[in-house]
């Protein structure tokens, strides 16, 4: 190995310790981190070795350059999703390192062309998902007990009405006992919306890398579906992952993954559902999204607040749901009537969305589903 690509392999340390799971230091991730991270900026990613998120003075400090030397590095990593760079809000700059993952995340945000430089990009992280694919695979029993212990990752906000209007039925568990000081989380897509002057808006990084490579997702077309909130989206779109929207418009774009059928799903500051919305995705079923069950690679967790309820008397058997659910955990038993597997049911509403027969509701079961791939070998 080249002193080099040492160097890069410290620098994988230092950036898994931004986030949740550490990313392996192989070939494969080196060869990202060289699309991202310049030779001339190794070193001042190191000065991060200790605290992942400093002040200008801090960084000065740790990194011995001057402020106009940060700046500069700063910009440039922070335009190709290395660091995260905003106000806190006592209005003082925070230079924050990113985990590997927002690399591929920001980078497929914007609208790329089908260059070889950015299908190299996208393979990389396809062959980095296949590693951690196999990873999970040789360990399962272990990275299975893990996984379930962690916070989920997002969160699925239902939909509220269905493909005419109509309100979906919400049945709530009136026993639930909830404190007075406890938050609850908004379970309307529309009102996350409206809590925030400030949204960007950029491509579905994971259709957007999927089609990339040669792979367009045959549930939606490729548009602009990916938002950030608040602070994210100030960063998103001044770094050119994204670009500013109205709630009005917002709220359009919306309407348009719902009729596609995607999955809304919100995620929060530091993983807790409890804190304020950062972004809102909305994925697709059709395996271009890791977080379900046809596209799953890893173990991932979902914050569900409900559970769909199918009721046979109402159920003509057409199989919209089986077609439409999100995980493909609806099937038709031997009389013709939709069935869902419980256990993975994330409560999004989708198959009350397009039920023709109004023969699903929604029954509010806060718990953690637990998406995981089947063992393979």
């Amino acid at each position: 190995m080249s002193d080099i690509d040492k160097k890069y392999v410290k620098v994988i340390s230092v950036l898994n310790k931004a986030g949740q799971f550490p990313i392996p230091a192989s070939e494969t991730t080196i060869s990202i981190l060289k699309h991202t991270i310049k030779e001339e900026d190794l070193d001042f990613i190191m000065a991060f070795k200790r605290k992942i998120s400093m002040t200008m003075e801090q960084l000065k400090e740790a990194s011995k350059l001057s402020e106009e030397e940060i700046l500069t590095k700063v910009k440039r990593l922070a335009s190709t999703g290395v660091m995260f760079d905003q106000p806190n809000r006592n209005g003082v700059m925070i230079f924050r390192l990113l985990p590997i993952v927002r690399q591929s995340e920001y980078g497929f945000m914007k609208k790329l062309e089908h260059t070889e430089e950015n299908i190299e990009f996208g393979k990389l992280f396809k062959k980095l998902d296949n590693a951690l694919s196999q990873m999970f695979q040789n360990d399962y029993d272990n990275f299975k007990n893990m996984f379930s212990k962690m916070p989920p990752i997002d969160r699925t906000v239902p939909y509220a009405k269905n493909q005419n209007g109509d309100d979906i039925e919400i049945v709530l568990d009136k026993e639930l006992e909830v404190p007075i000081e406890k938050i609850i989380p908004t379970q309307n897509i529309d009102d996350i919306i409206k809590k925030y002057d400030d949204i960007a808006v950029g491509k579905c990084f994971c259709r957007q890398r999927e089609e990339i490579i040669g792979h367009p997702c045959t549930q939606i077309e490729l548009i602009d579906s990916c938002f950030t909130l608040g602070k994210s989206a100030r960063h998103t779109s001044k770094h050119g992952f994204s670009r500013l929207v109205s709630q009005e418009e917002a709220l359009e774009i919306l309407k348009t993954c719902r009729e596609a059928g995607l999955v809304h799903k919100a995620y929060h500051l530091a993983s807790d559902i409890n804190k304020e919305e950062v972004a809102i995705c909305n994925c697709c079923g059709d395996g271009c999204c890791p977080n379900s069950l046809k596209g799953a690679y890893i173990p991932q967790n979902n914050a569900a607040s409900f559970v769909a309820e199918i009721n046979p008397d109402l159920c003509v058997g057409c199989g919209t749901c089986v077609e439409k659910c999100h995980n493909g955990i609806i099937e038709l038993n031997n009389d013709d009537k939709a069935e869902r597997d419980e256990e993975f049911c994330i409560g999004c509403g989708v198959c009350a969305y397009f039920c023709p027969e109004n023969a699903i509701t929604l029954v509010e079961k806060k718990r953690i589903v637990n998406i995981i791939p089947p063992r393979k070998n």
